[in-house]
């Protein structure tokens, strides 16, 4: 009912909104992953419940049409879930816990009401972008830095949730064909060359100051006299960007480009397979694209583990529906 394998998608939201808010992790930034791992979790047990008497026709193997947990529990431990994780918002201070609320109330709306309306998506896609702001509010206190970084995963899931809406009928070309652009779309934004630093970022990156060192800083600023500074990659931190967009579309690209000539239920559902794989290197490489290297490389890290614990656990297929 958790979906484990799928949790290894979740802390590189908190890490990216770190790095988008150029703020190093720390022990708040733990408390956010803390909080957006059990909110997830309560999601998968609010879905399963509200879409029990569905999945006894058409997914009758999962534990609440087969019988293995009762509603009522699933129910509880939702609840639970979403307590422990507003809990551990609130222990990261009051910025984390604006942010965590409405994530919150998103995902019950959606399990609830949104999820088989048209709004559905965008709901998803609201939820994965509050978590990455999430992140960015219990590590500096602010998200303004962060909606850039916030809308690019947001895109992303909104293509994600939209071709899993298809994946136990199949039948539709437009979802995964949309998908696909958008993969295409947000690889080129990722790695576009210039972006603004955060505040903290431009101002150790500022020649001159009492111990910068020009050379080891990730990016150079260049603008005009008088302007906000704007960044360029170095060129390390830039391969490094560019290769994990290349890997983020490599594991999207493939699955959908397969299901839009093909829309059968078990493509479709690979193709959305491949995209909830595809959020680990996204992930990485918004953590790279605002100058966070070893961040960005912790949270790279993620996606053979999550692969590697599928394997173990016999439970290669993960879906968010």
């Amino acid at each position: 009912m958790l979906r484990l394998p799928a949790l290894f998608t979740v802390p590189g939201d908190a890490l990216a909104g770190a790095a988008a808010a150029g703020a190093r992790p720390g022990p708040r930034t733990l408390l956010a992953i803390g909080s957006s791992l059990c909110l997830y979790e309560a999601g998968m047990a609010l879905n399963d419940w509200a879409d029990r008497a569905e999945d006894a026709v058409e997914r009758p193997h999962r534990p609440l049409p087969s019988g293995r947990i009762r509603p009522a529990a699933a129910l509880a431990a939702a609840g639970a879930l979403t307590g422990a994780g507003l809990a551990l918002a609130a222990g990261a201070g009051r910025p984390a816990l604006a942010v965590a609320a409405p994530l919150a109330a998103t995902v019950w709306a959606y399990d609830l009401t949104l999820k088989h309306t048209p709004a559905g998506p965008a709901a998803m896609a609201a939820a994965r972008g509050l978590d990455l702001l999430l992140g960015a509010a219990a590590t500096s206190g602010g998200t303004r830095a962060a909606l850039p970084s916030a809308a690019l995963l947001g895109s992303h899931t909104l293509a994600v949730t939209a071709v899993s809406r298809r994946e136990t009928t199949g039948g539709s070309v437009l979802a995964p064909l949309a998908a696909l652009a958008t993969t295409g779309a947000l690889t080129r934004l990722v790695t576009a060359g210039r972006i603004r630093l955060p505040a903290g970022r431009r101002a150790a990156a500022a020649p001159g100051l009492p111990g910068s060192n020009p050379a080891a800083q990730p990016y150079r600023t260049t603008g005009l006299p008088g302007s906000a500074p704007a960044a360029q990659p170095s060129r390390t931190t830039g391969a490094l960007t560019t290769a994990l967009a290349a890997a983020y579309a490599a594991t999207a690209a493939r699955p959908y480009f397969h299901a839009t000539l093909n829309p059968s239920p078990p493509l479709v559902q690979r193709a959305v397979g491949g995209g909830i794989r595809a959020t680990v290197p996204l992930q990485a490489a918004l953590a790279a694209r605002s100058g966070a290297p070893v961040t960005s490389l912790l949270v790279a890290a993620l996606a053979p583990a999550g692969r590697m614990f599928a394997k173990r656990a016999a439970m290669r297929k993960v879906s968010i529906t």
